[in-house]
């Protein structure tokens, strides 16, 4: 599970080109998923050796009256719930502000370890004394920094990384399947919970999210052992001028990171929204195992075509991942409820499957033979073999002649021959395409 490091701040104080430093340097992320909306609120990044995800709260938008305070404590409050640090970051120049004092005291309450970054301090050598001022926060001691020039950077990181949980301590719980239930504001996430654990009372115990604006249930089904991540707190904010999305993926990553399995709740009633997307987007660039769970099936009228039709939305609206199955619910009365772990179960194993080299080079043989690689100006891609590099997900390694000429279109039909083959439902599949030298 990767430390969550949450960056606040108002507008003009140079977050998002902090934000843009790091992801520019140490960036980790996979491509944009085509089909798939993306607002750059966060990314994967790298620090001594240490995998962290930095997630950008967003500008406190100019306002008036209440709202602006409004803002500020929505913003202080996603970092919070969501941040195992945070970096608040202040403008040297403007000096300490009201609004500066506010939000380090919703901070300062948090308990969370927050990390002062004084922006704008572009000169090398001794800190302004500007700096002094920012003491009165009473969160520590501030760090001057450049985001322009890339001043006091590595000095801040060193900081924050100080904070993280030690790696080494993490325990070891590969025999229970981690269950993160996301989707948009009442999809109906927690009565599905509630629907479990009400009708299987095999429980150990309920435990609150320290972390993550999450709550954890331990649960046993049949002998095996699970944590049902409810992502409840992806709430509607109304007055904000910030966008629903971005509060709701922002909240949804956390516990999408350190699942096994992604169940994405789909309002039967409302159907695939731009939110959605979005959320699942992330699951499947996060490369977990992934069910949808069409919920608040039994509000639907039916005739004999109303499953297939839908079914045909889902894959519409999520046409990034179409090897995700489905499952038609009600968290109300229980329908399916409990084949979703058979579902989930399956979907697991397939993340975790390996297939033998040699049987790889097999396929890939049939594949080229039947469907011939593209060429460009008299040069064809020439594969020379395929290995799996890792799982989770299944990650294959492709040694060709010329990157370049590897379109996505042809690598998709590979991707659809070891699906036709080995199957590889409920998880994504990814490839990385390596040169290897012309053989003669």
């Amino acid at each position: 599970m990767k430390p969550v490091v949450a960056v606040v701040g108002r507008p003009n104080v140079g977050k998002s080109t902090f934000f843009n430093k790091i992801a520019g340097k140490r960036i980790s992320i996979i491509e944009d998923t085509p089909g798939v909306t993306r607002d750059r609120i966060y990314v994967d990044a790298e620090w001594c050796g240490r995998e962290f995800t930095m997630i950008d709260t967003g500008g406190i938008e100019p306002g008036s009256g209440d709202v602006i305070l409004e803002q500020m404590r929505a913003q202080a409050e996603l970092a919070v719930s969501m941040a195992d640090v945070i970096v608040f970051i202040v403008n040297i120049r403007d000096g300490l502000t009201a609004a500066d004092k506010d939000v380090g005291a919703m901070l300062q309450k948090s308990g969370k370890p927050v990390v002062i970054a004084a922006n704008k301090a572009d000169n090398p050598g001794e800190p302004p004394m500007e700096i002094y001022e920012f003491y009165n926060l009473g969160l520590g001691e501030p760090l001057p920094i450049s985001s322009v020039h890339g001043l006091g950077i590595g000095d801040l990181l060193d900081e924050v990384v100080k904070f993280f949980p030690d790696a080494d301590t993490e325990e070891d719980e590969s025999d229970t399947v981690h269950v993160a239930i996301v989707g948009k504001p009442n999809a109906g996430k927690s009565s599905l919970v509630n629907k479990i654990l009400g009708e299987n009372r095999v429980i150990v115990s309920s435990v609150a999210g320290t972390t993550r604006d999450a709550i954890d249930t331990p649960y046993e089904r049949n002998g095996k052992k699970y944590v049902l991540i409810d992502t409840a707190g992806m709430r509607k904010r109304g007055k904000i001028n910030e966008s629903i999305e971005r509060y709701s993926v922002a909240r949804a990553l956390g516990a999408v990171d350190r699942a096994d399995v992604c169940l994405i709740m789909v309002d039967a009633e409302m159907g695939i929204t731009e939110q959605d997307t979005k959320i699942a987007g992330y699951v499947h660039e996060s490369g977990k195992a992934a069910v949808i769970a069409v919920n608040k099936w039994d509000l639907i009228e039916k005739d004999t075509n109303t499953m297939r039709d839908f079914r045909n939305k889902v894959k519409e609206g999520f046409n990034f991942m179409m090897y995700a199955p489905e499952v038609f619910i009600s968290a109300r009365t229980g329908l399916r409820v409990d084949s979703i772990f058979d579902v989930m179960d399956a979907a697991v194993e397939e993340n975790r499957k390996r297939i033998s080299t040699g049987v790889l080079n097999d396929v890939l043989s049939e594949a080229v033979a039947a469907v011939q690689p593209p060429s460009d100006k008299g040069k064809r891609l020439k594969i020379y073999y395929i290995t799996q590099s890792s799982v989770k997900p299944p990650t294959f390694v492709l040694f060709v002649n010329n990157a370049k000429l590897a379109h996505y279109s042809y690598i998709r039909y590979l991707e659809n021959q070891l699906r036709a083959r080995f199957g590889f439902e409920g998880t994504p599949i990814r490839f990385i395409i390596r040169e290897k030298g012309e053989k003669k």
